[in-house]
């Protein structure tokens, strides 16, 4: 007997070991905090079907897959989420705001949507006797070719702001009116110069009419008082609200204006609701120390944005041949191929991401021939160079755009708003390659898609509604401006997830709904994929959420 003892214990110590060892790798069961259901889930890099429910633990997706695989991750401390059938997809990004612009002007005077003269002086009017008497009247946004072309001038409003400064945008940000109390401020009068890329708009008697465009804008915009800290974070809080009701979980600002310290301290003290990419001026690059960069989930900077030109409807934007309504007028080019190049191989050695502002064809044509040179110089590195509207395009440009990776960042809701007006400044034939989503998407180049807000409503399915549709605003083109360039609802949707994500170097973290990656989704009224394009702008937001924590339910 005592021979089988040794082995009687090695046996049962066998097995205890073996019992030991299947413990161990036993998976621990992790119970979800949220778990939602009952949806039509879309996301980039899945097929719809295989997707029934998602799993989400702190503010990462836990799991996503078959209801039934997904139940093991529930008890009776999870929240279940019935989307009863409503769409799910990932939180939009709208890769182009100006943030603190934008909750600025929803502080301020509301002119977007201004159609006729006396509204515009009545609005102004208004506002006016609302402001202490060192306020300026500011943003504004106003749109002149609502009312018929006829550009504001300061006599419209010089009596309804006899004290108050007023200097307000036109809607894409290059040209501004200023009133004379402005100019007073700024030294602007009948002799003043105009600068080298910009100009005072004079009347026939050399009077300033207080119209200035591109660098003149400055001569007055430099005299306003910069915003309080108090004012700016008053700005971002009414901003990232706009957003989170439009869907909108992750914007890039691209430009900061002063606004990434304040955005560090809303950071630190919990108020951000909204993940924040945020650009300084390219110009800046040799002044930006890289390693004091930050970048965490809610807010990251490192991009440094410039300008080629300025825009279509100010005649700012710099074109190959002069304006169809304007024969001696090619625009303004703002930088020669020689000083951007050198910006923008100075600024990618040191580290920095870059993407610059361009609209007219000249101005792309340079701005791409200089991505080229520099890449050739250093073809090793992935900068991912971005182009902020790409907006007018030479035809030979559209395949450089995949050939260099460099990223096309539009904004679609510009097509269905300049295509009322912009034949009548380009012609038909430029017109053909303007916001050329389907060329772009055929060359197999990457879009990422943003608003431009406030120059446009921050709506990403607005944007999707105008990208797949072309229906211009004025209800002239129901089949499409220049329908060839109408792209599908998933590509569109692509252009607001995970593409933006990429654009931004933050496709592993947000984008789509994967396991591992941020919780930011949304849920739609409609599935955009069911219905037809033209119905896409009356889809409803239904609720936010950003890192699994409901931020916007429009119940």
């Amino acid at each position: 007997m005592t021979g089988l003892f040794p082995f009687r214990y090695s046996f049962l110590y066998l097995l205890l070991n073996l019992f030991l060892l299947s413990s161990c790798n036993k998976k621990q069961q992790i119970y979800a905090d949220t778990v939602v259901v009952n949806a039509t889930f879309w996301t980039p890099d899945v097929a719809m079907d295989t997707i029934e429910a998602m799993a989400i633990k702190g503010d990462t997706i836990l799991a996503i897959g078959k209801r039934k695989t997904l139940n093991e991750h529930i008890n009776a401390t999870t929240t279940v989420i019935d989307a009863k059938g409503k769409m799910v997809v990932p939180g939009f990004i709208d890769a182009h705001v100006h943030l603190l612009m934008g909750g600025n002007s929803l502080l301020n005077v509301a002119l977007r949507d201004v159609d006729n003269k006396q509204e515009f002086i009545t609005k102004i009017e208004d506002f006016a006797k609302t402001l202490d008497s060192d306020e300026w009247i500011v943003e504004g946004n106003w749109d002149h070719t609502l009312w018929g072309g006829e550009l504001p001038n300061k006599s419209w409003i010089d009596s309804v702001t006899p004290n108050t400064p007023v200097a307000i945008y036109r809607m894409d940000g290059h040209m501004i009116l200023a009133n004379s109390a402005a100019l007073k401020i700024a030294g602007i009068d009948t002799s003043t110069l105009n600068p080298a890329k910009g100009e005072i708009v004079k009347d026939a008697e050399g009077e300033p009419t207080g119209i200035l465009k591109s660098e003149a804008m400055y001569l007055v915009l430099d005299k306003i008082p910069p915003l309080s800290p108090e004012k700016k974070i008053d700005a971002i809080l009414k901003a990232q609200n706009y957003f989170l009701s439009q869907g909108v979980t992750s914007v890039h600002d691209v430009d900061s204006l002063g606004g990434f310290s304040v955005l560090q301290k809303m950071y630190a003290s919990n108020q951000l609701k909204v993940r924040v990419y945020s650009a300084d001026p390219l110009p800046q690059y040799r002044t930006i120390d890289p390693n004091t960069l930050v970048a965490n989930k809610w807010i990251k900077n490192g991009l440094l944005k410039g300008f080629m030109d300025g825009s279509l409807g100010s005649h700012t934007a710099a074109f190959n041949n002069p304006y169809s309504d304007s024969p001696k007028d090619k625009g303004i080019l703002m930088l020669n191929n020689d000083t951007i190049f050198k910006w923008i191989e100075e600024a990618d050695m040191a580290g920095f991401k870059i993407t610059v502002h361009a609209i007219g064809d000249k101005a792309n044509t340079t701005l791409l021939n200089a991505y080229e040179s520099v890449l050739r110089k250093n073809p090793e590195k992935e900068p991912r160079f971005r182009i902020e509207h790409a907006q007018h395009l030479d035809p030979k440009d559209i395949p450089r755009f995949s050939s260099l990776k460099v990223i096309a960042s539009m904004q679609p809701y510009h097509a269905i708003d300049d295509g009322r007006w912009a034949e009548e400044l380009i012609g038909k034939e430029r017109a053909k390659t303007t916001y050329a989503f389907n060329s772009l998407l055929q060359a197999n180049a990457l879009l990422a898609f943003g608003s431009d807000w406030p120059v446009a409503p921050a709506s990403p399915l607005y944007g999707i509604y105008a990208a797949t549709t072309r229906r211009t605003l004025d209800d002239n083109n129901p089949d499409g401006w220049y329908p060839a360039e109408k792209i599908g609802v998933t590509d569109a949707l692509k252009a607001y997830t995970i593409n933006a994500a990429y654009s931004e170097f933050s496709e592993n973290i947000k984008g789509s709904l994967a396991v591992g990656k941020l919780a930011d989704f949304v849920i739609l009224s409609e599935d955009l994929t069911k219905i037809k394009p033209e119905q896409i702008k009356d889809v409803n937001v239904m609720a936010t959420y950003v890192g699994g924590k409901l931020e916007y339910s429009k119940d």
